[in-house]
């Protein structure tokens, strides 16, 4: 019950999270799941989780907490290669914790993480971090990670973002993601949060937590909705059994031989194929009226 997604850009980051956690008929629950590490002028780190959300405040508060035999936390991690891999160990600790009580009540232990930022001397890094604590990172081929329900706001990503995109261009794209799964899982809600962070600055400079009274959201729920129905509306219908050397919009020609798999009454003469007129189908029905 989350859709949380973050984009690596040659400019910086964007995050985008959620914070619903279940959506019963008489219980809707509303927790954060945006967590900000920042030492200004020296790392900013943003860590956005999906999941049993008992496990992911748990990860939250043990990584804020953690250090590593050799020393390491993630307020003095080289790098964010290293502040990853002990936010992995958190995992790691809270599983060794946790996972066996859970499983006698027949819970899974299921959490994902989106954790990326920027620590100074190096580039910005974005990281997807698994429940065994196992992650993999952001590169140029793949500049983007969701977590939760995210089937619904993958398209518009996968057309918008590359690594080029801007931080404004990125955020717009994040929030038309975050509109068409609002609309497609009630399971996913407001308010939202979001963050952009560019490269360099160290510091948390653009968040804002959004509601459904937040303008700019909802011009963003109005134009894209009505702007998809006008794209729609100016798409030619399709031609069907087009003669050949037909040239346009045809999507079925008379000579393709295209059949259903029919299943007919016993006895019953299976129906043969009959070429019809160029036409669409509306233009099909409106005869068929007459």
């Amino acid at each position: 019950m989350t859709y949380c997604a973050a984009m690596r850009l040659n400019a910086g980051l964007v995050f985008l999270s959620d914070s619903r956690t279940n959506a019963g008929v008489d219980q809707v629950g509303t927790f954060r799941k945006m967590s900000v590490f920042e030492a200004p002028g020296e790392r900013v780190m943003v860590m956005m989780t999906a999941g049993n959300l008992s496990i992911s405040q748990s990860i939250r508060q043990l990584v804020n907490e953690l250090r590593t035999d050799d020393g390491l936390s993630i307020w003095n991690a080289p790098n964010m290669y290293e502040a990853a891999r002990i936010l992995g160990q958190a995992v790691r600790q809270v599983h060794e914790r946790d996972a066996k009580s859970l499983a006698a009540f027949g819970i899974e232990f299921n959490v994902s993480i989106i954790f990326g930022g920027q620590i100074k001397g190096e580039r910005c890094r974005l990281f997807q971090i698994y429940s065994a604590g196992n992650f993999i990172e952001s590169h140029d081929e793949n500049t983007y990670f969701q977590i939760g329900e995210a089937k619904y706001g993958k398209p518009i990503i996968d057309r918008v973002i590359t690594p080029a995109t801007s931080l404004d261009d990125a955020a717009k794209c994040a929030l038309i993601s975050m509109d068409s799964t609002l609309r497609s899982n009630v399971s996913v809600g407001l308010p939202l949060d979001l963050l952009v962070y560019e490269t360099d600055r160290l510091a948390v400079t653009h968040f804002v937590t959004i509601d459904e009274r937040n303008e700019y959201f909802q011009m963003i729920r109005r134009t894209w909705g009505h702007q998809l129905k006008t794209v729609f509306e100016g798409l030619d219908a399709p031609v069907w059994n087009a003669a050949a050397g037909t040239a346009g919009n045809v999507l079925h020609s008379a000579n393709a031989g295209s059949q259903p798999v029919r299943v007919t009454p016993p006895g019953a003469a299976v129906p043969s194929a009959s070429r019809s007129p160029l036409q669409t189908l509306s233009q099909q029905f409106s005869d068929g009226q007459q």
